[in-house]
């Protein structure tokens, strides 16, 4: 990624587990593709090696669709449990 916008550092371990990895999300500056299409790169790094970069209607919807990372995270709760770098759970609410 040539230009990150904003960046949170997370850790996180398996559901259960107790060894805690580093997680850094990142994501870029959006941007019109080779077709015309809004897609604004992320990465997750420490989690995925290749991220797919988020499409939208245009690029503040991009931005906002890469930006919005709790979704994500969402989804990821059934496998995964998240932490502030302090070490105090990221969601409030048990999953």
């Amino acid at each position: 990624m040539n230009f990150v916008v904003a960046e949170r550092k997370l850790l996180y371990s398996q559901k259960g587990g107790s060894e805690k990895k580093e997680l850094t999300i990142r994501v870029g500056k959006p941007y019109l593709d080779k077709e015309g299409i809004a897609r604004c790169p992320v990465e997750w790094d420490g989690l995925f090696e290749d991220f797919a970069d988020m499409a939208g209607a245009d690029l503040l919807h991009a931005l906002h669709l890469a930006a919005d990372v709790d979704s994500m995270l969402s989804k990821l709760r059934n496998k995964y449990d998240f932490f502030w770098d302090s070490g105090e759970p990221y969601f409030e609410d048990p999953s």
